[in-house]
């Protein structure tokens, strides 16, 4: 599933799309973890009583599953933004952080510790 440039006025990916695209992405990535770890163990610790093919395709699918699950999770989390990335990349360009000292930074934190005493008072 190629992503397709979008125009001006044109919408991205949908949330199913995104999904999809970080499954499959998980499960690529986990087929070649779950090989390299059950090759791994199966060579230091023997195949075990099922055999070395079904050992190595559970750790290879169980490994698939996992990193397709929170991929596919993460992907939806990642892309989902208010502003497109370029507008967000030049909001955070364009704007100045905001830089405290250590001395502001205590005088807010009384504050804060102030106000909170008050209204435990107050309850």
């Amino acid at each position: 599933m190629a992503h397709v440039p979008t125009q001006h006025g044109q919408a991205g990916p949908s949330v199913w799309q995104k999904s999809t695209m970080g499954a499959m992405m998980g499960a690529g990535v986990g087929l070649t973890i779950g090989f390299i770890f059950g090759s791994y163990s199966i060579l230091r610790g023997g195949a075990g009583p099922r055999g070395v093919l079904p050992t190595l395709s559970q750790y290879m699918l169980s490994s698939a599953a996992t990193f397709s699950f929170f991929l596919s999770i993460g992907s939806v989390i990642r892309n989902d933004a208010v502003l497109p990335p370029h507008l967000e990349a030049a909001r955070l360009h364009l704007t100045q952080p905001i830089l405290r000292s250590r001395e502001e930074g205590i005088v807010m934190m009384r504050r804060r510790w102030d106000m909170e005493k008050l209204r435990e008072r107050t309850l």
